[in-house]
């Protein structure tokens, strides 16, 4: 069997730099060429998932088709390679505590001290092989930044596994900062010194350097930059910052990133074909229209909160060669302050997922105005849920309709656990997660989007629609257009005489692509765009 090459990414100076798009982009890269890449992350945090984390905290929740709750960039890997990703792509120190204390307990370690080396390496180094399995390429992030001593087990970890494997089956790539100080009116190359100084100290020399910064870099500061860091000059690349982060592949093979990388490890491959990524770029950057959408919901001040729905929305613009500008509007403020001008001029509202009773009534009152006033809809998870509570409020008079999860004692639980779920205490991992069948109804908006009556959709969800209001619902004008194939759940709702009014349970932004627009998100965007045309 052919031997898996591996690729370790590593950040320094600061967070945010951009590892996961870097390490995505490579792997778009090296995918053009007729390889199969897989990615995977490894972060240093004790959680042994992000499901529990709060937005603020982490952003995004990523949801695999396996149910694996996961880091955002995930999303970035599958929005910018064509492997799905599952629970193996993620590996926390969580994990891997949790996995080292689990085997001491059953005596697997033979009564030996189990310590960080190698008991603690040797767990990681096991999950990055056993990730790689059937692909040519291998790309592992290293999450966190150099010098954090959360993050020293996994770097010792790889120093471990390029030695075990060889410098042509493995190599170091360090993505670093070259800031440009205005003042002084020069680049500054001392944070990336500094960084690459850092972590040769724990006995990682990096092969290739990716300098973030704001231009191309001159020749003779590449020059500066392998110099002091040891590497060679045609090894020091520019990761530029671009208007559109799909423009990232492009820039790394211009620099020549990719073929280094094939070149260091001694792989043979045609060259990329990108014209699907300069398409998207283009469309993008170029396009002939534009359309507002507002994005009612409760973590607005920190949009990594929806990294996969505002990309969701980009890529829906592509699909009707259109500019989607967001608008981020804040729930609570609407509940403390009323709608007023909030929603004015959006050509379409849309409302995420979320947990919790913060904001809701906010929400609650876009859904009305975006109803009542024929504004196109869209509601995700909570955003569904909302929308069926609003229609239960004032379409089928059901005065102070609610969900469980915000007013226990509510007289109408339009949304209610299942009654399965009721003893369940724990809150990690205890929802519907991963991907789920749904059944369409001809004739809907759904399945003239999908264009098939049977489709799969990830969920991340502890509430539904009560079955026991479904009959007065449906009579007063709520169509239940997407179920379970036992028709026991309701996944999607509709209402016609509106241009575009869809609320779904699960979380279709998990599987757009710029490459291949989600459907939903797609005619969405072209009923915000038929409406904005009018006007």
């Amino acid at each position: 069997m052919k031997k898996t090459k591996f690729i370790f990414v590593t950040g320094g100076v600061l967070s945010s730099l951009g590892k996961g798009l870097a390490a995505a982009s490579i792997a778009a890269l090296l995918e053009s060429r007729g390889l199969r890449v897989t990615n995977q992350k490894l972060d240093p945090y004790i959680n042994v998932d992000p499901g529990t984390l709060s937005p603020f905290q982490h952003g995004e929740v990523f949801v695999t088709d396996d149910g694996a709750e996961t880091d955002l960039d995930l999303g970035h890997y599958e929005r910018f390679s064509s492997t799905r990703m599952a629970k193996c792509n993620n590996l926390t120190s969580g994990q891997v505590y949790f996995s080292v204390i689990s085997k001491e307990r059953k005596g697997e370690y033979l009564g030996k001290t189990v310590q960080v080396i190698p008991h603690v390496t040797d767990e990681i180094k096991d999950y990055i092989k056993s990730c790689a399995v059937g692909f040519d390429v291998a790309i592992v992030e290293v999450g966190g930044t150099v010098g954090d001593i959360e993050s020293q087990p996994f770097l010792e970890a790889i120093r471990q596994f390029r030695n075990e494997v060889g410098k042509q089956n493995a190599i170091f790539i360090h993505l670093t900062w070259v800031p440009f100080i205005k003042t002084a009116g020069e680049v500054k190359t001392k944070p990336t010194q500094h960084s690459v100084k850092a972590l040769r100290e724990i006995g990682i020399q990096p092969d290739i350097l990716l300098c973030r910064t704001e231009d191309f870099l001159p020749e003779e500061i590449k020059a500066k930059i392998a110099l002091f860091c040891n590497v060679e000059v045609s090894s020091v690349f520019t990761a530029k910052d671009v208007q559109c982060i799909y423009e990232v592949p492009i820039v790394f093979h211009k620099e020549g990133v990719d073929n280094k990388i094939v070149d260091l490890l001694n792989i043979w491959t045609g060259m990329p074909h990108l014209e699907a990524w300069e398409n998207v770029a283009d469309r993008i950057k170029n396009p002939p229209h534009e359309v507002c959408i507002a994005i009612v919901g409760k973590y607005v001040n920190l949009t990594d909160s929806y990294k996969s729905l505002n990309e969701a929305l980009v890529h829906g613009g592509i699909a009707n060669n259109c500019r989607v500008n967001l608008r981020f509007v804040d729930s609570e403020k609407i509940e403390k302050e009323g709608l007023g001008d909030l929603l004015e001029g959006a050509d379409g509202v849309l409302v995420p997922g979320g947990f919790g009773e913060r904001g809701i009534e906010g929400m609650i009152t876009a859904i009305q105005f975006a109803r009542e006033h024929k504004v196109p809809y869209f509601g995700i998870c909570l955003g569904m849920q909302l929308a069926v509570v609003e229609f239960a409020r004032h379409v089928c008079k059901l005065e102070k309709a609610n969900s469980s999860e915000f007013d226990k004692d509510t007289a109408y639980p339009v949304i209610d656990y299942l009654p399965e779920q009721r003893s369940i205490k724990e809150m990690g991992a205890t929802m519907r997660l991963g991907a789920y069948a749904c059944l369409l109804e001809a004739g809907s908006f759904a399945f003239d989007a999908y264009g098939v009556s049977e489709i799969s959709e990830r969920h991340r969800h502890r509430y539904e629609v009560n079955n026991t209001f479904r009959d007065i619902l449906v009579e007063k004008g709520l169509h239940i257009t997407g179920t379970s194939p036992d028709r026991r759940l309701v996944e999607i709702v509709e209402i016609k005489d509106n241009p575009w009014f869809l609320g779904c349970q699960f979380h279709p932004e998990f599987k757009s692509r710029p490459t291949s627009p989600h459907p939903l998100f797609g005619k969405f965007i072209g009923a915000a765009l038929k409406c904005n045309l009018k006007k």
